[in-house]
């Protein structure tokens, strides 16, 4: 779900002297000729600096280490408004509402899904009743808006293509212009973070799970068509997210319902896997999701990306030198559930490098794992910083650190299916 840290502002206060006396020659009183005034200005003191304080640290300082924990995950939750009282929130969280969920563990997100859609004044509602819900910090309100097979906002959006129709036109423009669009109509709603583009190169044609969700098999055209989409969101003030590191484009397993391998070549994933994942953090891009595939050539320890240091610290971070947030794909995936329990994954994906922990199976056991293992020394508290300064940063850039937008049903009413934009879905499904 990407950015350098801001550092602090300086103010620099000039201290200027002026000198003053008699005009030069005068004669005092009593006939003695006064010495010459100084034809310069005594020397100057160094100018003082202050430092202003960083929006981001200072919000972090005021944060314990409950809230901090609290800020990394991003679950799903259940009702239509943010005071719906409903069972699944009870049995899942032991809260009866969203709100009072979000209260409950110091969300720092919340993600979309078809069941929270019904109208536009909804939505809107929605997602301004769970940002009043969040007391401290306004939250990421994210979705999976790829367009085409991928879309949990479909009933209220555009009807845009998905990326394979996009990349087959080769038009990066029309790449940017369709993110551009779907960022507008997201951000009119209130959500404020994409789970797209996908930046996979889809080589397999027996893949189950990405297929016309890729922009196509051609690295190159992939990266040019995910960096036109990162600028397009960021156009919209929407954060993008690149996804599913290191490549999920060539398996025949779907990480929803078992665990892939992917047998790529550290070689091969240079030229087929990486180009558009740089291509995404050269564009600027908010955020990049982790995939629960295997890769044993990039990392020999059978676990899947999502839980490797190697690939998400060693490879994303060191090598691509991606300084954004790191987010996880969906913690109830089958892909990742494979070896530990729900709370050990947690814990295992903060050491591994990931910042946001989508959608875990068990919140209540993830939230206390990861709550554990910071108090015990196992996640220190300075990798715990790093995290939440990745998220407060990302909330700073898109405007989200100390106060939330407020949607209007109003404006959602003339952004949604616009003209405009339903003139643009039908270019690009030319």
């Amino acid at each position: 779900m990407l950015r350098q840290i801001g550092t602090a502002s300086l103010l620099v206060i000039a201290l200027a002297a002026c000198g003053s006396g008699g005009g030069a020659g005068a004669t005092p009183i009593g006939g003695k000729a006064a010495p010459p005034a100084p034809t310069t200005a005594p020397p100057q003191s160094p100018p003082q600096t202050q430092a202003q304080p960083d929006p981001v640290q200072r919000v972090l300082s005021k944060m314990s280490v409950e809230e901090k924990v609290g800020q990394l995950f991003m679950p799903v939750l259940y009702g239509t408004t943010a005071d719906t009282v409903s069972g699944e929130n009870r049995a899942r969280y032991a809260a009866q509402t969203p709100a009072k969920v979000i209260a409950k563990y110091h969300l720092g997100g919340v993600i979309l899904f078809p069941h929270n859609v019904k109208s536009v004044g909804q939505v809107v509602g929605l997602t301004n009743g769970l940002q009043r819900a969040s007391k401290q910090v306004p939250l990421l309100i994210g979705t999976d808006q790829e367009n085409g097979l991928v879309s949990r906002m479909s009933a209220l959006m555009t009807d845009f293509p998905g990326a394979s129709q996009i990349g087959a036109t080769k038009d990066a423009d029309l790449s940017r212009a369709v993110a551009e669009a779907t960022g507008e109509e997201l951000r009119v709603l209130g959500v404020n973070l994409d789970f797209a583009p996908v930046a996979d190169v889809n080589v397999n044609p027996r893949n189950p799970v990405i297929g016309p969700r890729a922009f196509g098999k051609d690295p190159k055209l992939v990266a040019k068509m995910v960096a036109a989409a990162v600028k397009g969101f960021a156009e919209a003030k929407v954060a993008a997210t690149a996804k599913h590191f290191p490549g999920h484009g060539d398996t025949t397993v779907d990480s929803h319902t078992g665990l892939p391998v992917i047998k790529h070549s550290k070689a091969e994933w240079e030229r087929i896997d990486a180009p558009p994942f740089k291509a995404a953090i050269d564009a600027g891009v908010d955020a990049v999701m982790s995939a629960h595939i295997v890769f044993p050539k990039l990392d020999p320890s059978g676990d899947p990306a999502t839980l490797s240091k190697p690939i998400l610290t060693g490879l994303l971070r060191e090598k691509l030198g991606f300084k954004g947030v790191i987010s996880t794909d969906a913690l109830n995936m089958a892909g990742v559930r494979q070896k530990y329990n729900d709370g050990e994954i947690a814990v295992r994906a903060v050491l591994a490098g990931a910042d946001l922990l989508l959608m875990p199976n068990d919140l209540p056991k993830a939230y206390q794992a990861v709550l554990a293992a910071v108090k015990s020394g196992r996640i220190n508290k300075d990798r715990l910083d790093q995290s939440v300064t990745r998220l407060l940063t990302l909330k700073q850039t898109r405007g989200l650190l100390t106060e939330a937008p407020t949607a209007s049903a109003e404006e959602a009413a003339r952004v949604l299916r616009s003209a405009e934009h339903r003139k643009l879905a039908a270019r690009a499904g030319d």
